[in-house]
């Protein structure tokens, strides 16, 4: 038959092994891995960690999959993998990548979970486990390259939650080694489990878009194995009838081609982000903008003076779901400039505790908020490779402070050191776990290649 497309990533998928990762793919896919991990332990000390897992443990029959934080519940692995989907997210902690899309915490639960589920004998090895996820984040990153809108911040789709599904997929397709009409369909299902709207961005239906995505994908997969049949051409654009392509106003497939001796893998040319604090990736612009302005103004007054600032002037991309003046709750905090922004002048710092309750209705950061002026400039745009943040302080001396941040500290192009990418692990997985326990992941994932049994992860 004649390749198309979709046929082109089911055979890819099916063909791929590990020696077609190179040395940095896997240093990179393993520092996501954990770092992953550490946000869904942090993760599931949230509200909405809470509620996602007391409805699961509604309907877990078969309960053999571990849950983040959690080491006396097992759920059923789909479910495990949703749980875990909602407490990566729960935070806005987890990594991103452009275009932009949250990659792991779309792809690592379902693998976690799918390890445990398979019988003794049949357990994938810890190279097995790292190629799945490599082929889950290749997919999601070549879906997003067929569309020119996908290279800016959404408007629509809450992207993982549509390549993301499709991601999980071939994912849980490529560990549980389907054939390739199989992981066809596989794909064919997912994409009519895929897409969520970006109105529920800044509330506790968000972390849902990860939990259902890993979840949804993780099931096409097992659709598939188990016979289920779906359009063998949903990638492809066929006119008059929306595929994948329902998803993005302007979309250009391309086939993938099936690997040789050598595939360069989009990790290799596109490294991650990785987040100091959980919000949203385009507030970490205007946060590190403001300490910079903040430095300067220590430097002009001797301290830090609110009652000195007339105005603060954030000059940030048109972006309306994160343009929030006045947050009201912890999610809209994490997805409002104006907030960030404020909070690292007021404490010269932004964490977890900036997005608590008594934090965020402070009447010293209101006074600040109410002081925000917000400018969109032509050459500022919703993208996370081209966008920078600024921060001006107007004074009442007539005097104007300045600071501007067009690489923070943990995008692709500043990578976060492993220094400080264990810190982060570190002190995420410290609110749930003992840290002999901490130091044996950190191990096992940097020697996941020598892993016999990926499920001891």
């Amino acid at each position: 038959p004649e390749e198309t497309v979709t046929s082109s990533f089911a055979s890819f998928i099916h063909a791929v092994r590990p020696e077609h990762l190179s040395k940095t793919v896997r240093h990179r896919s393993k520092r996501m891995i954990l770092d992953s991990i550490g946000v869904g332990l942090v993760g599931s000390t949230t509200h909405v960690f809470d509620i996602a897992l007391r409805y699961c443990r509604l309907y877990s029959s078969v309960a053999v999959s571990s849950v983040y934080g959690k080491p006396g519940i097992k759920l059923s692995p789909t479910l495990a993998a949703f749980t875990n989907g909602v407490a990566t997210h729960s935070m806005d902690f987890d990594d991103t990548w452009h275009p932009a899309t949250h990659p792991s915490g779309a792809v690592l639960p379902a693998l976690l979970a799918a390890s445990q589920m398979l019988p003794p004998g049949t357990k994938p090895n810890g190279m097995d486990f790292l190629l799945a996820f490599n082929v889950g984040l290749e997919v999601q990153g070549r879906l997003m390259h067929f569309s020119t809108e996908a290279h800016n911040i959404p408007k629509r789709f809450h992207p993982p939650s549509v390549v993301g599904t499709m991601g999980s997929a071939a994912a849980t397709a490529k560990l549980l080694s389907l054939s390739t009409a199989q992981c066809t369909h596989a794909l064919g299902i997912a994409a009519s489990l895929a897409g969520a709207p970006m109105a529920n961005a800044a509330t506790q239906a968000k972390p849902l878009h990860i939990g259902n995505a890993t979840r949804l994908g993780f099931e096409a997969a097992l659709l598939a194995a188990r016979g289920m049949e779906a359009n063998p051409l949903i990638l492809d654009d066929i006119a008059g009838c929306s595929g994948f392509s329902a998803f993005y106003s302007i979309y250009q497939p391309k086939p993938l081609s099936t690997p040789n001796d050598h595939h360069e893998f989009l990790l290799e040319k596109q490294d991650i982000a990785f987040k100091r604090f959980p919000a949203h990736l385009g507030m970490h612009w205007v946060v590190d903008a403001a300490l910079s302005v903040r430095n300067l103004f220590i430097n002009y007054a001797g301290s830090f003076s609110p009652s000195l600032i007339r105005t603060i002037v954030l000059k940030i991309p048109v972006s309306k779901y994160i343009n929030r003046p006045f947050p009201s709750s912890e999610h809209q905090a994490r997805h409002s400039f104006q907030f960030n922004a404020c909070t690292a002048l007021l404490d010269g710092e932004v964490g977890l505790s900036s997005f608590t309750e008594s934090s965020i209705h402070r009447q010293e950061l209101r006074e600040l908020l109410d002081k925000v002026v917000v400018e969109h400039p032509e050459d500022n745009v919703a993208n996370f490779d081209k966008m920078y943040g600024e921060v001006a302080l107007l004074l009442h001396s007539g005097d104007v402070l300045t600071g501007k941040c067009d690489t923070f500290y943990g995008h692709w192009r500043k990578p976060l050191s492993k220094e400080s990418l264990l810190k982060k692990f570190r002190s995420n997985a410290s609110h749930v776990l003992p840290e002999e326990k901490i130091e044996t992941i950190i191990t096992t994932v940097d020697n996941l290649e020598n892993l016999s049994d990926s499920s001891q992860l």
